[in-house]
């Protein structure tokens, strides 16, 4: 009888996340689909300045501003870099960039300071961005928050990314960036992150402004500047860790917002070693729970039911208990075809999603783990969680 109602639940669950969520596993929101039948959008297009928070990123960073300028893009486009105290040679591999692609003048570097009490390290590098293009004799119509770590591969996302804005009136475009798949640790963990992030803010959803539901990926942000201003800019946002969902929800509250899958832009992070990628889930995903332990565990047990038991019941259970447990694995691993074919990875992974799915679990409770040691949102030297605990400040 446990067994039975145990494989009632877990069906009921799937058929839930499969029929009435958005179908978020189909993965079909793209910057593809960004541009809607005719664009009705003028040949040249509003300014842009990129602003890049750059921390320590010597490896990275002549990839990143060297893509940026070198886009083919019908309107201005210039960057802002924000050096936060880099102890590598950040801000000189970027200026070498900008000499490279003969855009020397197109590209200011601003060396940052220790972020106020309360503010994230990133938000703050943001901040002292955003004041500068805000103060410019000419501010832009567009800002584009972008990580360091981040390549614009193709040399029309830029202008993709603002003609969708002005098509579809966005005060946000956001794009979620193909995330390396090379190594073994990425090829086993890297597409299941982006199946949990979908289910977690089914795209489709975040783009029908009918509903509430904001999220963004924080490698790749385009805002409308005037927008940002009116919400109060990213002081009102100045504690949060997952600072992308939280810009997200800001903006929301002044007009519509947009985010989806690409491939014309990549990260170039590496991630050779399953430790790796665990730091990266482990510093913020006790951030996403709100640092609540009744949401940790409801968290559990609703992983539990959604991606173990199905196994269980499939290996461990007789009669129709077992056949539902069969049903529903086979059901979880079809669901995460769209993602695995993203990737180019062998469909057969998704046999292994509860694995996988056993293993971000284990990373969400070490998270819960460090912020109550007091080491929480760890991130190249600062440990930002204790001052997280609200995702938008005085909101």
């Amino acid at each position: 009888m446990i067994a039975l109602l145990l494989a009632a639940a877990t069906t009921a669950i799937w058929l839930y996340l499969l029929l009435a969520r958005g179908f978020f596993w189909l993965g079909k929101e793209r910057d593809d689909n960004l541009l809607p039948g005719s664009t009705g959008t003028p040949d040249r297009l509003p300014a842009v300045i990129a602003i890049v928070p750059a921390r320590d990123e010597a490896e990275v960073i002549a990839r990143n501003i060297g893509s940026l300028l070198r886009q083919d893009y019908p309107g201005r486009l210039s960057v802002v870099l924000v050096d936060d105290q880099s102890a590598d040679r950040t801000a000189d591999l970027a200026r070498d960039a900008a000499k490279a692609a003969g855009a020397t003048e197109r590209l200011t570097v601003l060396q940052g300071s220790d972020p106020p009490a309360g503010w994230t390290g990133k938000l703050w590098a943001m901040d002292r961005g955003f004041l500068h293009v805000q103060m410019e004799p000419t501010p832009p119509e567009f800002v584009l928050f972008t990580d360091a770590d981040i390549a614009y591969e193709a040399n029309d996302a830029v202008e993709r990314l603002a003609r969708g804005a002005l098509v579809r009136g966005t005060v946000l475009t956001s794009l979620m960036v193909k995330l390396r798949c090379e190594s073994f640790a990425e090829r086993v963990l890297v597409p299941a992150f982006i199946f949990f992030f979908a289910k977690l803010y089914p795209f489709a959803w975040v783009n029908n402004p009918r509903r509430r539901l904001a999220a963004a990926a924080g490698g790749c942000m385009l805002v409308r500047r005037e927008a940002l201003e009116a919400a109060g800019g990213l002081a009102r946002i100045r504690g949060a860790l997952i600072d992308d969902c939280a810009l997200a929800e800001l903006m929301q509250h002044q007009g519509p917002i947009w985010l989806g899958l690409t491939r014309r832009v990549a990260s170039l992070r590496p991630y050779p070693e399953f430790s790796d990628i665990r730091r990266m889930v482990v510093r913020s995903a006790y951030a996403e729970l709100r640092y609540s332990p009744l949401r940790l565990t409801g968290t559990l047990i609703g992983m539990g039911l959604t991606y173990l038991a199905p196994p269980l019941l499939a290996i461990f259970a007789d009669g129709s208990a077992q056949l539902l447990g069969i049903a529903i694995w086979i059901a979880m691993a079809l669901a995460f075809q769209p993602t695995l074919r993203f990737y180019r990875r062998s469909p057969l992974w998704g046999l292994a999603l509860p694995l996988i799915a056993a293993i971000y679990t284990a990373f969400t409770v070490e998270s819960a783990l460090q912020h109550r040691r007091g080491r929480g949102g760890a991130w190249k030297g600062r440990f930002q969680a204790g001052a997280s605990a609200e995702r938008i400040a005085d909101a």
